[in-house]
């Protein structure tokens, strides 16, 4: 496969089956889950966060390789050990296996999922990477829109270890000869280009203020953006909204998402790098702050929350592009691995980090606007990004 849209085509379905198998099923399935086993769903979600841990730091691992091997063969094995692992999940008698598989499952995810993803695209396409990415993204995106009511028609027809063996099929039918087709085995060279003359390793980044400026103010946003948008529904029905119009009003966020990815096509490429993260952590500062205070109407707070949900749509492309936008292509796998992977763990203990304090400051509205206020901390850290 050849035809650079193509390869792009076969590259975001595969990301669509991974994100909807590898991730959304069992957000899904999790209630059933726990009620087929009597195993407690605190218990479930907190082995597949640690799924999720595992695949940050594998995540480092995993862009050397994909830095000095190429895609082909890491992906495509991504695959074939998500396969094994969410068969394992699958068949598990006790809530042990059940987290060993999910950290098998990690392993994979980290071969994958975005952060892999993205190394095949800044590599394929170098400067024009950005539409790109908004495409892989933006399919991305659609797998919760695809998967989960798949996944909930299966729930409905055969127990949650049939349709998991059956989702394990899916994946190993789509995304390894889609990875295996469609990926380069090796890079070609890079072209030569005035903007890139000086290759940057990983130590000598690794070295610098300006990446743990950025790492810090990512981590920021996406601890303020993650927290308020993943205990959505409990912070609408403490504001009085019922229980069905507060789930609808979290779809609606992953709608948002949508259009910030299409957004961030229009944001001026010549900017300095750290403006569009200074612009993403003010915008949430903002908005976190008015969904917080405002209590109603009903209107306004769901296009507060579509609105923060655009925020994060966008902020995922620009984490995606912070890397080669600083550092060029060039070891974008391995810089971008180390700098994704803190973010990454983040991001899956951001729920706990949202409840606990929402307990702790004694209301989830309190907790929207300290976040708000981690989110305006984060404009300033830009700067020195």
């Amino acid at each position: 496969m050849t035809r650079p849209h193509l390869r792009l085509a076969a590259l975001s379905i595969g990301q669509v089956v991974s994100w909807g198998v590898l991730y959304y099923a069992v957000i899904v399935a999790a209630p059933v889950i726990a009620e087929e086993t009597g195993w407690d769903l605190v218990v479930i979600t907190a082995l597949f966060s640690a799924g999720l841990i595992v695949s940050a730091i594998g995540g480092i691992a995993v862009g050397r390789l994909l830095d000095s091997r190429g895609p082909r063969v890491i992906m495509t094995a991504g695959s074939a050990v998500a396969v094994a692992g969410f068969a394992v999940v699958a068949i598990a008698p006790n809530p042990i296996v059940f987290g060993l598989g999910w950290i098998v499952v990690g392993l994979a995810q980290s071969a994958v999922l975005y952060q892999a993803a993205f190394t095949v695209i800044t590599r394929r396409y170098g400067d024009k990477r950005h539409t790109p990415m908004t495409i892989l993204t933006l399919a991305g995106g659609l797998a919760s829109t695809i998967f989960a009511p798949i996944v909930a028609g299966l729930l409905t027809v055969t127990d949650w270890r049939t349709a998991f063996l059956i989702l394990a099929a899916v994946v190993a039918v789509t995304t390894i000869p889609i990875h295996w087709l469609s990926l380069e085995r090796t890079w070609t060279p890079h072209p030569p280009t005035a903007v890139e003359e000086r290759h940057h390793t990983l130590d000598e980044v690794l070295r610098t203020r300006q990446f743990w400026f950025l790492e810090a103010t990512m981590i920021a946003v996406v601890t303020a953006l993650y927290a308020v948008t993943l205990t959505a529904i409990p912070l609408l029905t403490e504001k009085g909204i019922s229980y069905q119009l507060a789930a609808l009003a979290l779809g609606l966020i992953g709608a948002g998402q949508v259009i910030g990815r299409l957004l961030f096509i229009a944001l001026p490429k010549a900017t300095a790098p750290w403006a569009p993260t200074a612009i993403t952590a003010g915008l949430s500062a903002m908005l976190l702050a008015a969904l917080a205070l405002a209590p109603g109407p009903v209107w306004l707070l769901i296009l507060l929350g579509i609105l923060i949900g655009a925020v994060r749509g966008a902020q995922t492309l620009i984490q995606a592009s912070a890397v080669a936008d600083r550092w060029g292509t060039r070891n974008y796998g391995s810089i971008n691995g180390a700098f994704a992977a803190p973010i990454t763990i983040t991001a899956a203990l951001t729920p706990a980090i949202g409840a606990a304090a929402a307990v702790g400051l004694g209301s989830y509205s309190v907790m929207a606007f300290v976040m708000g206020c981690l989110a305006l901390a984060a404009v300033g850290l830009a700067r020195a990004t």
